[in-house]
């Protein structure tokens, strides 16, 4: 059985030793590096900007897992996708012209992510299945860290899996908000290939641990 594709969210990390934690990241078996952009419109918070992804590039070796939390982001693919992003995700819900935007990331080199919130159904990527690299759950409301999982997520994967499979898409489907070690189990059985968690890594004691305990969730783990 395959491991699961594991991205800390930079969003829960110590900003004041950015370097610190980038550098813990590579040391890690972190597929990913999750990197949250808001814009105080589309959410109420504003994060990160082309200056940190720039920091950010310098120091993380790990792949870019971009997720655009913004209004309007068919304006800053091209600037996400020359700042490194590997994976840009925009939101069903901010997109006019969905088809449109994620073929304009593939034409970019990125592969394309669609995230859609807790209230919005599966049933409108149909039509866009072919241009979807990633499907992004969100299991909590988008916006800030440290939100407690919404257990309604884990039947709505169960159907987008089967969505996927019916259609013969080979999307993978992340999860994101209030992933732990106390649901990854359940979120993998329920057809999820890929975990954003942030406060359950950069909070625990020995992040480089949770990381290794989140890769192995599938797995019986070493004594």
């Amino acid at each position: 059985m395959n491991r699961p594709l594991i991205a800390p969210s930079l969003l829960a990390a110590d900003f004041a030793n950015l370097q610190r934690e980038l550098e813990l990241i590579n040391r890690s078996e972190a597929d990913y590096l999750h990197f949250d952009v808001m814009d105080g419109e589309f959410v109420p918070n504003i994060s990160f900007g082309f200056p940190i992804l720039e920091a950010v590039r310098r120091h993380c070796q790990k792949p870019l897992d971009v997720h655009l939390m913004i209004e309007q982001p068919d304006r800053y693919l091209d600037d996400f996708a020359k700042g490194g992003a590997e994976v840009i995700h925009v939101h069903y819900e901010a997109c006019t012209h969905l088809h449109r935007t994620l073929s304009r990331i593939r034409e970019l080199g990125c592969q394309a992510g669609v995230a859609l919130n807790p209230h919005t159904p599966i049933t409108g990527l149909e039509d866009v299945l072919e241009q979807i690299d990633v499907v992004l759950i969100m299991s909590v409301n988008p916006g800030f860290g440290g939100q407690s999982f919404i257990p309604r997520t884990l039947p709505k994967i169960k159907r987008l899996k089967q969505l996927l499979i019916a259609n013969r898409s080979s999307a993978r489907i992340e999860v994101d908000g209030g992933v732990g070690l106390n649901n990854a189990s359940a979120l993998l059985d329920a057809g999820a290939d890929t975990l954003v968690a942030g406060s359950s890594v950069f909070g625990a004691h020995d992040p480089l641990e949770a990381i290794r305990q989140l890769k192995n969730s599938r797995q019986p783990m070493e004594v």
